[in-house]
């Protein structure tokens, strides 16, 4: 083989690799988060959250089927937007990955 075809194949192979290895723009912060997130699973104080209902200031008690149905929303919700901000880092989209990852931060509590 000559020296130019191993110097080429080399530089593929680099260039191909490396674009692999490229991680998106909040790749370390979703990384970060998720490992809070996996460190608080002992603490009963963290979890994901959402604001009162309407439905709860009418002096109504909340049936054990209906914060079922919540909480079951609640996690589809963060696993969405999760998914979204992986989504976007992936595409290198910065502003759109930081956003979706504040809005899942805004729903878990560490």
């Amino acid at each position: 083989m000559s020296k130019l075809r191993i110097r080429s194949a080399l530089i593929a192979v680099l260039a191909l690799s490396s674009t692999w290895a490229h991680a998106g723009p909040c790749k370390a912060a979703i990384a970060e988060f998720e490992a809070a997130i996996r460190q608080s699973a002992g603490n009963s104080m963290a979890g994901l959250m959402a604001p009162q209902s309407t439905a709860a200031q009418l002096d109504r008690q909340p049936t054990v089927a209906s914060v079922k149905r919540e909480q079951a929303q609640l996690r589809s919700q963060f696993a969405a937007t999760m998914a979204r901000a992986k989504r976007l880092d992936a595409a290198g989209d910065l502003e759109g990955c930081t956003a979706a990852l504040n809005a899942a931060k805004r729903m878990y509590i560490l």
